[in-house]
Formats: C-alpha cells, structure tokens, sequence
C-alpha cells in the first residue's frame, strides 16, 4: 500500500520532533531542512499536525513546534487514518465517469478491509519511537542541533 506525499511528509516532521531536545523547539525551516523537502509542504503538514493535537506551537522571535502529550503516543495507523484521506484505493472515478463495475462492486470492499488491515498492523508502532541516535545525529548535525536519543 502507498500512502499519499502529505501524509509522508507528517510522519518524517513528526518523528524528526520526536527525537528533538527536549526543551526545545524547532522551527518549521529547521523541520523542512532536515526532512528535505520544501519549506511550505512542510508548513501545510505542521498545520494540519497542529490541528489534530500532535504538536505544540510557540509563536514569536523564540517559536517554534514540540511533540504534544497526544504526539509523543499516537501511532502511524492513527495518523495514517487522519492524514491519507483518499476514499477509494482504487480509481473507481474517471474523467469519463464512474467504472460501470461500480454496482455492487466486491472489489472496492476487499480494497477497503485491506486497508484498514495495513492501518491495524501500523497501530503497535508508536511514531516517537521510530527515531534512534544513530539515524537522527547526521540529520541534526546538519540543520546544527543534537538528537536527544
């Protein structure tokens, strides 16, 4: 199963929070240099982690964005669930209308259970505990900060 560029992107931003030091905060350009990708994908992804209450915003000169309580615990199925928002696995819409299979279809179903199959095996790893010392120095070394791993 493929997860969509938005939802990828949240889980690299997350998990780059949680191995951050801990008192501090990192700006959303310190997030989007150590994921390498572009300052305002990363900026739509910290909105909408925002808004779900996985990470805490500190505006001002000094800001920047923290694991929440809620963020430190929720798990890649959880945020999957949220993040990759595509009704259907298959492309049962075209350009010329729906599939004419639509009806009664079985397929889309099996689609669906088997999503929800990828989601509930995602459900034991918890997104703070992806990150170790090892793979997190270089990154953190570059954007100039040390991993709290």
């Amino acid at each position: 199963m493929k997860i969509n560029a938005f939802a990828d992107v949240s889980l690299r931003a997350l998990m780059v929070l949680a191995a951050a030091p801990e008192a501090g905060l990192l700006t959303t350009q310190s997030v989007a240099d150590a994921v390498g990708t572009p300052y305002n994908h990363v900026s739509k992804a910290m909105a909408k982690l925002r808004v779900l209450g996985l990470i805490d915003v500190e505006r001002g000169r000094n800001g920047g964005s923290r694991l929440s309580a809620a963020g430190r615990r929720v798990t890649v199925g959880q945020v999957l669930r949220q993040l990759n928002t595509r009704e259907d696995a298959a492309e049962c819409v075209g350009p010329a209308g729906n599939c004419p299979l639509i009806n009664e279809c079985r397929l889309r179903g099996a689609l669906a259970r088997a999503r929800e199959a990828f989601y509930q095996e995602l459900d034991g790893v918890v997104v703070s505990g992806l990150p170790s010392s090892r793979q997190m120095a270089p990154v953190f070394e570059a954007i100039g900060l040390r991993p709290r791993l």
